[in-house]
């Protein structure tokens, strides 16, 4: 399991910052990165989006809801480490839990909620996080999937080469 996380239960301790970010900064710890090699960059996304398994949620007045919006967007932007074999469910329940979110805040903006109603809606929005975590939709995520996009910049060829040039001299 991961260090700052055990099913339901969270441990103490800040979660871990992600590669790609610790390369940003210049790595200001000064522990040791895993190498560019271990690191997958992210391939361009699949323009072809599956079609639904179940019904979403459309607007009143016919267009795309939000939780087919959803599934437009998660099957555009994380294609690349998403497979439609295995993935298809966890992306479909984040998706209709979306149009349930929508229904409730509706609900919420038209009639106002009682005290359990938000509560319930906080705890929906907090398992669609999750689930949205689980999809590698977080940069500490993709970084525990392998899939980070890394990306350089001229400061941080300028760090390497002079690091390059201290540990040869």
């Amino acid at each position: 399991m991961f260090p700052c996380y055990r099913g339901d239960m969270a441990t103490a301790g800040r979660k871990p910052k992600p590669v790609e970010q610790k390369i940003r900064l210049g790595n200001p710890g000064q522990r040791k990165l895993p190498p560019l090699t271990a690191v997958t960059p992210l391939p361009q996304a699949v323009t072809e989006v599956p079609e639904p398994h179940r019904p979403l949620m459309a607007t009143k007045s016919g267009g795309v809801g939000a939780g087919r919006q959803l599934w437009n967007m998660i099957w555009q932007s994380g294609s690349p480490w998403l497979r439609q074999e295995t993935d298809t469910e966890l992306v479909m329940l984040v998706c209709e839990q979306t149009d349930e979110r929508t229904l409730l805040r509706d609900k919420m903006f038209r009639h106002g909620l009682e005290w359990r109603e938000r509560a319930a809606l906080r705890m929906l929005e907090k398992q669609i996080a999750q689930n949205l975590a689980q999809l590698g939709f977080t940069p500490t995520d993709r970084a525990r999937l392998g899939v980070t996009g890394v990306r350089t910049d001229g400061l941080q060829e300028f760090r390497d080469r002079v690091a390059a040039k201290r540990t040869t001299a």
